[in-house]
């Protein structure tokens, strides 16, 4: 997709001494990359943003989010964004790599935090007017920490990320709950598969090659999927799949028929069908009215 620019984190960054991390002032942030943030975009970073004040749009994936006073957005590397405002917003944001993150906690992994946990989570957060308060001071304790110049300085970032995280999780959790599942194992496996996925979707596509990458049956792994989210395994590589083709769709110039083979379908007229039979539109209908949108 050559069409959509994918930020790299140095590209942001102020200090060069500090690597794979960055934060700023929302509305400063927005004014300095007002050439690039509005228009659709993705990261090789995590992303997460609290507006103290907006009102406007948020789009992510093809999803659209409306951005609200204690609005919290947090994106994955890879997906797609952007932004509409209907007036200049107030906040903080900051971005980091996984690196930096498992650098410092070398046992824990982002994905233990239900916002990161799945695409499948929701991306976003609406604060409640008495917990706008203490968020709002980790962020702008996040912010002034980056923007000095003291010792143990990436040390204590991390830790602040992280404190912000656990908070953040504990609101999302008491909205958002995840599922109890049968088994302590299966939101770890289930998240093994999403990696997984995220390797191969193009090239395999059969429950069965997935189940064996884990070694369990495909009976398992459907028992697990679908008690997790509800979803089979087909429906889940399936559902990978389809967002990459809507990315390649309205982000790229390359014809339809190339985008079917990139992700693995020879023949366009089945994937056509695929398309529509999940989107109930076909791909040039989809880029049509995506355009007509913008």
């Amino acid at each position: 997709m050559k069409n959509l620019p994918v930020l790299n984190i140095e590209q942001f960054e102020e200090e060069k001494s500090l690597t794979n991390f960055y934060s700023s002032d929302l509305g400063i942030h927005l004014k300095n990359n007002k050439a690039i943030v509005h228009k659709p975009h993705s990261h090789n970073f995590f992303l997460c943003v609290f507006f103290s004040e907006g009102n406007g749009i948020h789009e992510i994936d093809f999803n659209t989010y409306k951005v609200k006073t204690g609005s919290v957005f947090f994106l994955r590397p890879g997906q797609t964004h952007s932004w509409k405002f209907d007036c200049a917003p107030k906040g903080y944001i900051f971005f980091h790599t996984q690196d930096f993150y498992k650098f410092y906690f070398l046992n824990k992994d982002l994905s233990q935090f239900p916002f990161y946990y799945s695409y499948k989570n929701p991306p976003n957060l609406l604060l409640l007017s008495e917990e706008r308060t203490a968020i709002e001071l980790r962020f702008k304790e996040i912010n002034n920490e980056y923007h000095e110049k003291l010792s143990y300085k990436n040390q204590k970032l991390v830790s602040l990320i992280n404190l912000v995280y656990i908070d953040l999780s504990r609101i999302y959790s008491s909205i958002e709950p995840r599922k109890e599942v049968l088994s302590s194992s299966y939101l770890q496996t289930f998240n093994n598969l999403e990696k997984i996925i995220e390797q191969f979707y193009k090239t395999e596509k059969s429950a069965k090659f997935y189940a064996e990458k884990l070694s369990i049956t495909t009976k398992h792994l459907n028992r697990i999927t679908k008690s997790t989210i509800n979803k089979t395994t087909t429906e889940l590589i399936t559902a990978r799949l389809l967002l990459e083709a809507k990315r390649h769709i309205v982000h790229s110039k390359n014809s339809l028929s190339t985008t079917a083979e990139i992700l693995g379908y020879d023949d366009y007229a089945y994937f056509s069908r695929l398309f529509k039979l999940k989107e109930g539109m076909t791909p040039l209908d989809f880029r049509k009215k995506y355009n007509a949108n913008i």
